[in-house]
């Protein structure tokens, strides 16, 4: 796990660290009468099998399909195939140590493991919008070569905020973009472009009064910018004004929910109108205090593996407790929580376009892999269904990302895929029951809890 794993040298070899932990070769089997949900939305399928090869799914057909001679197969009647989840907005290299965040944790060693516990909690493709240092094209293409392992990997690079603003963490001078000019934020895009990062990120934030915000007059140039060079923007926000502003402006994702109120019907609106996609992220606001009340998940081994054990022990410990429930602005956070929720079930209602991502490595508490199972519990607390919230982290997804080569199963698609001992449609919760994680049509070991 990459909480325990000791960092290398900044100045490590790439190549080496990721030769030295290459991928297992994608194998050709037959997965045989399994409950199929296939990403799309559609209802789930009873009775199906699914031939894998060479990374991809080959065929599809009922349960007493055929295996070709020499093809393994394996007898999974059931249980339940869905496919690998999909992050739109994670993080990497932000935290060492089981629960520290560091500036200087961006190493090839932590950013891999890092992809690993991503991989083998079935999140099988992340967006890590910003904070990464250039590194993280570099490991890009060793992954693309087929000599890294772990999620795949696609970036905003270091993404765009202002000096002395958002966001608030610890983070190297290589790690982000400070333009102080509109000039010097179009130079910013220009070398994300030169860099062919997936997407530009920015941050309009406040933080409730105490830090810079970015401007409109430079928010707008870097859309603007972005797009001339065929690259789309996703937002960090946080109140009403500032969404309806950049919505106005031609942002592309709204990478976080509207908090500070519920929105209006002319917000919904727009967002309908300009096509903007809408990342909730509800473990934000809810990692804020939610440890504190030592909910049930924490006891199982699917969290403590994620977690860590330095991490599990901080976030068990009365003196954690204490403070969390000393802070005033915990009251706030569990405020944001609930208007995010509302705003949700409004949007979503709506016909807004509703993605799928979680913040997760960014803080300790944010937890990767696990964050994206709770995040689709609390999805469905917020008045999604189940199959809702799963195609959101999986079909829609994709199209948010651009990504036509996953995100559903179906003939000629990578066979990104969860093996779960249970129906999540009957209980969101069985995404956790994970058997087998296949990525790129290859097993993933060391599942959580096995």
């Amino acid at each position: 796990m990459f909480c325990r794993l000791t960092l290398v040298l900044a100045g490590m070899s790439v190549g080496l660290v990721a030769r030295a932990q290459p991928p297992s070769a994608a194998q050709t089997l037959l997965l045989r009468d399994v409950r199929l949900i296939d990403g799309s939305g559609a209802p789930p399928r009873e009775h199906v099998s699914l031939l894998l090869r060479d990374g991809r799914i080959e065929e599809i057909g009922g349960a007493g399909m055929a295996a070709p001679k020499g093809v393994e197969v394996r007898e999974l009647a059931g249980k339940t195939v869905m496919p690998g989840l999909i992050s739109a907005h994670s993080h990497l290299g932000l935290i060492v140590d089981d629960a520290e965040s560091s500036a200087t944790g961006y190493t090839p060693e932590n950013v891999t493991a890092q992809l690993k516990q991503f991989e083998r909690y079935g999140v099988t493709t992340i967006m890590s919008l910003g904070l990464n240092r250039d590194l993280v094209y570099e490991l890009r293409e060793e992954q693309r070569g087929g000599r890294l392992g772990g999620a795949s990997i696609l970036t905003a690079g270091r993404g765009i905020g202002v000096p002395g603003g958002a966001p608030p963490l610890p983070a190297s001078a290589d790690q982000i973009y400070r333009p102080a000019t509109v000039d010097e934020a179009r130079r910013d895009v220009d070398e994300l472009a030169a860099h062919q990062a997936d997407i530009v990120k920015i941050w309009v934030d406040k933080g409730h009064g105490t830090i810079p915000e970015m401007s409109p007059a430079m928010y707008k140039a870097v859309i603007e910018e972005a797009h001339e060079k065929n690259l789309r923007v996703a937002a960090h926000e946080y109140a009403l004004k500032d969404a309806k502003q950049l919505v106005a402006d031609g942002v592309d994702v709204l990478a976080h929910s509207v908090r500070d109120q519920v929105v209006d019907d002319a917000f919904v609106q727009a967002m309908k109108d300009h096509h903007v996609w809408y990342i909730p992220t509800f473990t934000v606001d809810e990692s804020f205090y939610i440890y504190a009340e030592r909910p049930a998940f924490m006891h199982t081994t699917f969290f403590q593996e994620a977690a860590g054990p330095q991490l599990t022990a901080k976030l068990n410990s009365d003196a954690y407790a204490e403070k969390v429930m000393g802070d005033p602005q915990t009251e706030q956070h569990v405020s944001d929580f609930t208007t995010g929720q509302k705003n949700l079930k409004k949007l979503f209602k709506a016909g807004v376009l509703v993605g799928f991502g979680t913040d997760s490595g960014a803080l300790p508490g944010r937890i990767p892999g696990f964050s994206e199972h709770r995040e689709l519990e609390l999805m469905v607390g917020a008045g999604l269904t189940p199959m809702q919230a799963i195609t959101a982290a999986t079909g829609e997804n994709a199209k948010l990302l651009h990504m036509t080569d996953r995100g559903t199963i179906a003939v000629g698609k990578r066979a990104d895929l969860l093996v779960l001992d249970g129906d999540p449609l009957i209980d969101i919760r069985n995404t956790r029951k994970i058997v087998a994680v296949y990525h790129d049509g290859r097993s993933v070991a060391d599942l959580p809890g096995r």
